[in-house]
């Protein structure tokens, strides 16, 4: 039963194949459902990254992340945005949002983040932020 579960949730959240004696359309309904909730999970974490895409958000989000387990919100929305800046398709009032993100948190796509103690830069899709005495300012937003 445990292995079966497992399956399950992997094809549900991981992109595997949907396992043997499960209904395909209540299959698909429930994994879109679970997308479109990550989204907005997501959303209210990095608001300018969902902003950027405006009505497309959801369907962005859907599309990058059906293939990938969560790692909670946060680390989804700095995934995303990441996988964006390397693609040169970070939508321009996202940058300022992870510039800052970056600047105020170490975060090295495998581990939680946690917070910077040494004065830190980042600049990313034309957006500089420098982080001093735990403040994150702006400095050039793209």
């Amino acid at each position: 039963m445990a292995a079966r579960q497992t399956a399950l949730v992997e094809a549900l959240t991981a992109g595997r194949s949907v396992p043997e004696g499960i209904d395909g359309s209540a299959f698909e309904a429930a994994r879109v459902a679970l997308l479109r909730k990550r989204a907005g999970e997501v959303a209210r974490q990095w608001p300018m990254l969902a902003a950027g895409f405006g009505n497309r958000w959801k369907r962005e989000f859907a599309t990058w992340a059906a293939t990938r387990p969560t790692q909670g919100s946060l680390r989804d929305g700095w995934d995303m945005a990441r996988s964006l800046v390397a693609r040169g398709e970070l939508p321009a009032v996202a940058a300022a949002e992870l510039a800052e993100r970056e600047a105020a948190w170490h975060y090295d796509g495998t581990t939680a983040p946690r917070s910077r103690r040494t004065p830190a830069l980042s600049i990313k899709a034309g957006a500089l932020a420098v982080q001093l005495g735990g403040r994150v300012h702006v400095l050039r937003r793209p």
